[in-house]
C-alpha cells in the first residue's frame, strides 16, 4: 500500500500515475494563476503608472481576483505550502514576463537566482511524505 495527501495506491504503478497526473495539474494551475497575478499587475501598473485607459485597471482587477481563486483547485493540503510554491512560480515568469514583454534581457543571476528557487520549491512540494 502506497499513501500520500490522503490517497491510498494499490500499487506502486497506481502511484505513479496518480503523482503524474497530479504534477501535470499542478504545474498548469501554477502557469495560469502565476499569468493571472502578473497579467493583473500589469494591466493595473499600465493604468496607474501610465496613464492608459480606467477599464486596464477594471480588467485588471478581475484578473487578479480569478488569480486569487485558481489555487484553491490545487490538490496540496497546506495553503503555506501552495502559496510558497506560487512564489516560485512568480519569480520565473516575471522574469520571463520581463524578457518577453518588457525587453529587459534577464542576466545570468537573474538565472541562477530562479533556479534555486525553482530546486527549493521542488523539494517543498514533491518531497515524499507519509
Amino acid at each position: 500500500m502506497y499513501y500520500e495527501y490522503g490517497y491510498q495506491y494499490q500499487s506502486h504503478l497506481e502511484f505513479v500515475k496518480r503523482r503524474g497526473v497530479l504534477l501535470v495539474n499542478a504545474i498548469f494551475l501554477f502557469i495560469l494563476a502565476g499569468l493571472a497575478e502578473i497579467g493583473g499587475g500589469y494591466l493595473v501598473w499600465l493604468w496607474l503608472r501610465e496613464a492608459r485607459p480606467l477599464w486596464y485597471g477594471f480588467i485588471g482587477g478581475l484578473i487578479l481576483v480569478l488569480y486569487g481563486i485558481i489555487p484553491t483547485l490545487q490538490n496540496f493540503p497546506s495553503f503555506g505550502r501552495t502559496y510558497a510554491a506560487y512564489g516560485e512560480v512568480f519569480i520565473i515568469l516575471a522574469v520571463l514576463w520581463g524578457w518577453g514583454v518588457d525587453k529587459k534581457i534577464p542576466d545570468t543571476y537573474d538565472w541562477i537566482g530562479a533556479s534555486i528557487c525553482l530546486v527549493g520549491v521542488s523539494i517543498m512540494l514533491w518531497a515524499p511524505r507519509q
